[in-house]
């Protein structure tokens, strides 16, 4: 359920804020955005799967203190990240 390598390099070149950048936290949003839409649709055929239910709060819980983090110290990268994503709030 990773993502692939291919689609993980797409997601960094997108978001990244200068050249070889995989760790700030607009990045890391994409990342986990991607991650979660992902679980989400196995979660449509695997209703039972608690232990990936989970991981999954855990990375939306993740995401959100990345978001806070992000509209705390740069307001103008928030906004951009959440339109981007396509994220409410």
């Amino acid at each position: 359920m990773s993502l692939s390598k291919e689609k993980k390099r797409e997601i960094v070149k997108r978001f990244e804020t200068h050249a070889g950048d995989t760790g700030s936290a607009e990045v890391q949003i994409a990342l986990l955005t991607e991650r979660i839409e992902t679980l989400s649709s196995h979660f449509e055929k695997h209703k039972k799967d608690n232990h990936s239910r989970l991981g999954l709060l855990k990375m939306v819980g993740k995401r959100r203190r990345l978001l806070n983090y992000l509209k705390e110290h740069k307001a103008s990268s928030y906004r951009q990240v959440i339109k981007e994503l396509g994220l409410r709030r």
